[in-house]
């Protein structure tokens, strides 16, 4: 009788110890599972941002000059742009005389870029920039982004200092962008929206290295003209220093205005 009780407290702890063994088994297999889980779900929402990061990016071509419009200069229009259509007061595309327009633009008093604008080549954009120019909405201005690395570019042309900002319209289309998606340096060419080819509006980019940019569903980006002179001065004053902190995009390390720009 006694060996008999001996026997079955001794199967009860075999039970018992195989239920314990079981029991961290599947604890250890449940956390396996939400591990694996966390990691994949972490690794999906890298790759989303990853994704979302390079559409900014990318989103204007020069590593992202976004261009939204602003009405006088900082507000939205209130008009909403069918697929396809300008919005507000755009500047006649006659303007551009179908000629080409020369001037000066001046950053930071010191700074001197000879310019050439292509009328026949993009007259939609060049008689949008010709209409700003003269107006005076330039001056002042900062060029509030810089981008290197990849991409070699300075932009300019908002009004409100953050690439939110525009001239209160925009229009499309794109115009003269290369077929073989290379700007080469001292291209001057004009920011816009992603996907959308009538989101031009006064915001600008030059490009101050050779800068292959991919075109997006809607093209490329509207070339309108280049810097004939001055581009070396611009690389050893602005360019040079790169993005604050050392950033590969962001604001000029050496803050950059326009203190004059002239066209005829």
């Amino acid at each position: 009788m006694a060996a008999k009780n001996t026997q079955e407290r001794v199967e009860r702890e075999r039970l018992r110890a195989y239920r314990a063994r079981r029991h961290v088994h599947e604890q250890k297999e449940r956390r396996r599972v939400r591990d694996n889980w966390i990691a994949g779900a972490a690794l999906v929402v890298v790759l989303v941002l990853a994704t979302v990061a390079q559409i900014a990016y990318f989103s204007v071509g020069p590593g992202a000059p976004v261009e939204a419009d602003a009405a006088e200069a900082t507000e939205a229009p209130t008009e909403t742009a069918a697929e396809g259509e300008n919005v507000g007061d755009v500047p006649s595309p006659d303007l551009a005389e179908g000629r080409t327009w020369t001037g000066v633009l001046e950053l930071n008093d010191d700074v001197e870029l000879a310019i050439e604008l292509d009328g026949a080549a993009a007259p939609q954009a060049v008689a949008s920039e010709v209409s700003l120019i003269q107006s005076g909405f330039y001056d002042g201005l900062s060029c509030h982004r810089l981008t290197a690395g990849t991409i070699w570019v300075l932009q300019c042309g908002d009004p409100v200092g953050d690439g939110t900002g525009g001239p209160g319209y925009s229009y499309g289309p794109i115009e003269n962008d290369p077929e073989d998606s290379l700007y080469p340096a001292g291209t001057i060419a004009m920011a816009r929206q992603s996907f959308d080819g009538y989101s031009h509006g006064s915001q600008f980019f030059i490009v101050y290295e050779d800068t292959t940019l991919t075109p997006d569903e809607a093209g490329g980006y509207t070339v309108i003209g280049r810097v004939t002179d001055g581009l070396d001065d611009l690389r050893a004053s602005i360019t040079d220093a790169g993005a604050e902190g050392g950033a590969t995009d962001g604001a000029p390390a050496v803050p950059t205005t326009i203190t004059a720009f002239t066209i005829q």
